[in-house]
């Protein structure tokens, strides 16, 4: 059975089972077993950095040849924790170049968990992946990240087969072959656009959508951090056709250290694809931190509003403004595709107008002030001034026409 199984492209889909052999081999035998017992056909695959002891049927060393560096600098380190991050990498590629995955499911404790895990990020979204883990109780934000990962709480430890482990192994295979069996159909063939929306930017997102969603597929991110980044990943992906990032706001809290930051490379997808870009400076009057307790000491004399009692918004400076504005001017100088950028006069956010708690007009100039002055205005990168606020529906009417024109 152990064959080294090279990926090609069949016409039928499997199911790949994986785990390390060297340590979960019973339990991943069992896995395969529930997965074939239900029409699918299993593929099992070593992670393990060790002798399996079960046949597989693609062995570790032929996942750690795809390293960039080979199958020894995975499988010959003493170092724990570089074997580790180094099979992640080759699974990925493995993984990523095979023509027959229906679907994946893992079986780990905290090393295995961490391999596997990076091996599906790597996959496309809708794919089904589920991970069975030892760690799925607790924090599994640095596993999931922006992808689709089910995770599943392993309840014992993955130590040898008991009743227990029976059941969640019976249900996890149950599962990976029930998503499988039962691929949904998409019958739309609407182009999908991205938009970026946060609950102060609601109204004009929504209005937004409303006027768009008959000629396409609107996907909506709440710009949370995970939302800018699973956008940006889709727009890697090739999946969207424009976007409408009327909520920048997550470039606030990466440059001012609040806490939903979509990181450095926010707005970086877009300038490498090209796509016709609408964006906007909606909730860049804020930076978001949790609890009121959890705000850095040096931000605790700000205006600080409790937006519930578990999220702090604290309002942006007209510094702080202005070194956003630079920062989102610089990254719209690096799109060559064509760009709209609206800046709604009278307000970014629901608190951000005439009597709200964050008006203040002299931080809104800055922040135009400084996106103008840094851009490099062409006719493909033009700004659009709008005398309204940014939820009135001028706001929304104006966005659509500049997204169509764009896109036409």
């Amino acid at each position: 059975m152990e064959t080294d199984l090279e990926c090609g492209a069949p016409a039928l889909k499997r199911i790949y089972v994986v785990g390390t052999a060297d340590t979960k081999g019973e339990e991943l035998t069992y896995l395969a077993g529930v997965v074939s017992s239900l029409g699918q056909d299993p593929i099992v695959v070593d992670v393990g950095t060790r002798a399996p002891t079960v046949p597989v049927d693609v062995t570790a060393v032929e996942v750690a040849s795809h390293a960039p560096a080979g199958a020894e600098s995975v499988l010959s380190t003493d170092d724990r924790g570089t074997a580790m991050a180094a099979m992640g990498e080759a699974l990925s590629r493995y993984i990523t170049s095979c023509g027959d995955v229906a679907g994946v499911v893992g079986i780990g404790g905290g090393g295995g968990t961490s391999i596997i895990t990076a091996g599906m990020r790597a996959l496309p979204l809708g794919l089904p992946k589920l991970m069975v883990s030892t760690l799925a109780s607790g924090d599994v934000a640095p596993f999931v990240d922006v992808s689709d990962i089910t995770m599943m709480p392993a309840v014992t430890d993955l130590a040898g087969l008991n009743r227990l482990s029976r059941t969640i192994l019976h249900n996890a295979g149950t599962a990976i072959a029930g998503m499988c069996n039962h691929p949904l159909v998409v019958s739309d063939e609407k182009p999908a656009l991205g938009l970026t929306m946060f609950g102060v930017t609601t109204d004009a997102v929504s209005a937004i959508t409303d006027q768009l969603k008959r000629e396409y597929d609107c996907l909506v991110f709440h710009a949370t951090g995970t939302g800018g980044r699973a956008m940006e990943k889709l727009v890697d992906s090739g999946m969207l056709v424009g976007v409408l990032d009327i909520t920048t706001t997550e470039i606030c809290d990466l440059l001012l250290g609040g806490v939903l930051s979509a990181g450095e490379d926010r707005l970086g997808a877009i300038a490498r694809l090209k796509l016709p870009y609408v964006g906007s400076v909606g909730a860049l009057d804020m930076v978001n931190f949790w609890a009121m307790d959890t705000v850095p000491e040096h931000y605790r004399s700000r205006l600080l509003h409790p937006h519930n009692p578990n999220v702090t918004l604290m309002r942006t400076t007209p510094e702080e403004c202005q070194r956003i504005g630079q920062w989102i001017g610089g990254k719209l100088n690096r799109m060559e595709g064509p760009v709209r950028f609206m800046l709604p006069e009278k307000g970014v956010s629901a608190l951000d107008r005439e009597g709200g708690l964050f008006y203040d007009p002299e931080a809104d100039t800055a922040l135009f002030s400084a996106i103008e002055d840094t851009v490099e205005w062409t006719t493909a990168r033009r700004l659009i001034r709008l005398s309204c606020h940014i939820n009135d529906p001028e706001f929304a009417h104006a966005a659509v026409a500049a997204f169509r024109e764009i896109a036409a």
